[in-house]
């Protein structure tokens, strides 16, 4: 099976660690950016870094940018750079174009010019580390829409011992278990009579306003 290959271009911190990841997974891996620093810096630890400028079309051409199955767009506060390299990349017939956004403006023009994914990592940051001030019980903070996520959630003392029968959390907060996790196994047909016990995870879906409910209502000081 052939794997992916997949070039990175912007490497600054969510650029750079993209890219390492990515290498680190055993995938073939071109990283480009405009400074030469910044290419030293990660030459050793991907599979090719080159200095470029991405909004010259005939620069990523010469790269076989084309040629790559996923290209992720990371680069700064430079919007306008941003828009444009992500412009050339679908005129040259990227398959997989995943863009870094600033903010909501800046990813619903990224979203209209042709880009397969924005994403927002400073904005979802926050929101992890909102939720998990909120309560740090939960682990994980996926959101699958603006109205709906997944929360992975350390069962917090007052669950122990008990049942997702007693705790009925889809009547008194209109969100459903999908799993437990137990000692890294996950069951996705738990028992509604099943006591839970210390350790467990739960990974619970709904909307976002009712997960809140539920986070405060658990929120452990």
């Amino acid at each position: 099976m052939v794997r992916k290959q997949y070039a990175v271009i912007g490497l600054g911190r969510f650029g750079s660690s993209v890219a390492t990841y990515l290498a680190k997974m055993g995938y073939e891996v071109l990283a480009v950016d405009e400074s030469e620093e910044r290419v030293q810096d990660i030459a050793h630890q991907v599979t090719h870094a080159v200095s470029a400028d991405s909004t010259d079309e005939e620069a990523l051409k010469a790269l076989g940018i084309r040629n790559f199955d996923v290209v992720v767009v990371a680069i700064g506060q430079d919007i306008q750079s941003s828009i444009l390299t992500t412009l050339i990349l679908k005129d040259l017939g990227v398959p997989n174009i995943i863009v870094k956004a600033q903010n909501e403006l800046h990813g619903k023009v990224l979203n209209k010019i042709g880009a397969d994914k924005v994403v927002f990592p400073e904005r979802d940051m926050g929101l992890r580390v909102a939720h998990h001030l909120i309560s740090p019980n939960i682990l994980e903070h996926i959101e699958l829409s603006p109205e709906y996520s997944i929360v992975e959630m350390k069962i917090p003392s007052e669950m122990i011992g008990r049942n997702l029968k007693q705790l009925d959390i889809r009547a008194r907060y209109n969100c459903n278990v999908l799993a437990v996790k137990r000692n890294e196994q996950m069951n996705i047909t738990p028992r509604a009579d099943e006591s839970l016990e210390p350790g467990d995870i739960l990974v619970i879906v709904g909307r976002n306003d009712q997960l809140t409910k539920l986070e405060q209502a658990y929120a452990e000081a």
